[in-house]
């Protein structure tokens, strides 16, 4: 019974972190590869918490574990924790940090060695990050799903009365 129970909460976990993905897919910023601006990214690496196309999930993947963690957006299962690693950086903020010693004049490299290069001096020698930028110790998950089961066990008659 337990392992038919634990398959269901592990079910339930994975169409919320979907949902949660789809959503934040859907911000202005995430709609692009936080790389090369490449329309419509699917990947993420979610320990730096941006979004990727295929050809930068690749390059990161070659950078090692040590500095990117890359999954896919749909092909892979995720946690509530780095779902909501995603979610507290975002692209966008991502570039404010990782991006904000870049020159003036900088183009998106388009060439996949100099897009390796851009990446690698990026994330890997961080040559372009925020000086003042200090890393979250430990993300905050998502969600909990334990916190939904109570919200549904709450007995009737109760009104708005929180349950500790």
């Amino acid at each position: 019974m337990s392992n038919k129970s634990e398959r269901e909460r592990q079910k339930q976990i994975q169409e919320k972190c979907q949902t949660i993905l789809a959503q934040l897919l859907r911000e202005e910023d995430n709609k692009y590869c936080v790389d090369c601006d490449a329309k419509g990214p699917r990947w993420a690496s979610w320990n730096l918490g941006v979004f990727l196309c295929i050809r930068c999930a690749g390059i990161h993947r070659n950078l090692g574990v040590h500095i990117t963690k890359v999954k896919s957006v749909n092909l892979d299962t995720w946690t509530p924790e780095q779902i909501g690693i995603l979610q507290e950086m975002g692209n966008s903020r991502a570039r404010a940090v990782y991006e904000a010693n870049l020159p003036d004049n900088f183009r998106r490299p388009q060439t996949d060695s100099s897009l390796e290069a851009f990446i690698r001096a990026k994330y890997e020698h961080k040559r372009y990050i925020a000086k003042e930028w200090v890393p979250p110790s430990m993300p905050k998950p998502a969600f909990n799903i334990e916190e939904k089961k109570k919200k549904r066990t709450k007995p009737k008659g109760l009104g708005n009365i929180e349950i500790p």
